[in-house]
């Protein structure tokens, strides 16, 4: 990255999965640096839900480095979610009609119900299969599936942890790292969130916010969602070895099909 901002930048990696991303650092001026940025994210700037893109470079090898403004700050912690201010800016998201648009230009089609469940039972392997939650939650899925209609399939995040959530020393709220963003129902955003972070005795209450009312066939989609997401996360996690996390999520499962036993 010396090579592209010159030798008096200060650069260091920024973590992450793929190891792509990096700070950059002088004379009082900090970027974001990231290789092989979506072209998505020069709209998600446009739009205010990123920080600001400040320009792309495109090198001999094909590689497209993008650097943004970056803004100190900090994450949201899990209380912050209730804020009316994350429920406005995930309903400008939702609504955003030049996100969508990108996406759709990208080659992005809708994720339905169908293909979310058709996923699933081509990646879970027979040790979670034959486990009691699982089967539970499968019967569930395909029970249900035909009562899964979105009118309105928006861009969503599809993983809208706390941690994702940046809220600058500027107090402008941002949502970051769009490296799973897809063409869906809304509702895989809101039933993770509400379900992670909200009392349910609130839900009604934030749903208003966000700007809906929380009807019997929301509900059920955010319900449905959730449980296939949380199947995915603990195939994911058993596929990486991570049987905290892969344990974590299997009592989420077993917590959620209890709480609506009682």
């Amino acid at each position: 990255m010396e090579y592209i901002l010159g030798q008096e930048w200060e650069i260091v990696p920024a973590g992450g999965a793929t190891g792509e991303a990096f700070f950059a650092k002088h004379d009082g001026q900090q970027l974001f640096l990231k290789r092989n940025t979506s072209p998505f994210l020069a709209v998600l700037s446009a739009e205010g839900i990123v920080p600001k893109l400040i320009w792309t470079k495109r090198l001999e090898n094909g590689d497209v480095i993008t650097a943004q403004q970056w803004e100190s700050g900090r994450e949201l912690k899990q209380a912050d979610m209730n804020n009316e201010r994350v429920a406005r800016l995930l309903k400008k998201i939702h609504g955003s009609k030049p996100l969508l648009s990108m996406l759709e230009r990208l080659g992005k089609s809708p994720l339905t119900a169908e293909i979310i469940l058709q996923i699933i039972e081509e990646d879970l392997d027979a040790e979670l299969r034959n486990m009691d939650v699982i089967v539970q939650s499968i019967e569930f899925l395909k029970k249900e599936i035909d009562h899964i209609h979105c009118e309105e399939m928006t861009v969503c995040h599809c993983d809208v942890n706390h941690n994702n959530w940046l809220l600058a020393e500027n107090n402008q709220l941002y949502l970051i790292d769009w490296d799973g963003a897809m063409i869906a129902d809304p509702a895989i955003d809101l039933g993770m969130l509400l379900y992670w972070y909200i009392p349910k005795q609130e839900w009604d209450e934030w749903i208003n916010r966000y700007g809906l009312t929380l009807t019997d066939d929301l509900l059920l989609r955010m319900k449905w969602y959730v449980i296939a997401q949380t199947i995915n996360s603990i195939q994911w996690h058993k596929g990486k070895n991570r049987f905290k996390e892969m344990d974590k999520w299997i009592q989420f499962l077993t917590d959620l099909h209890r709480s609506y036993e009682n």
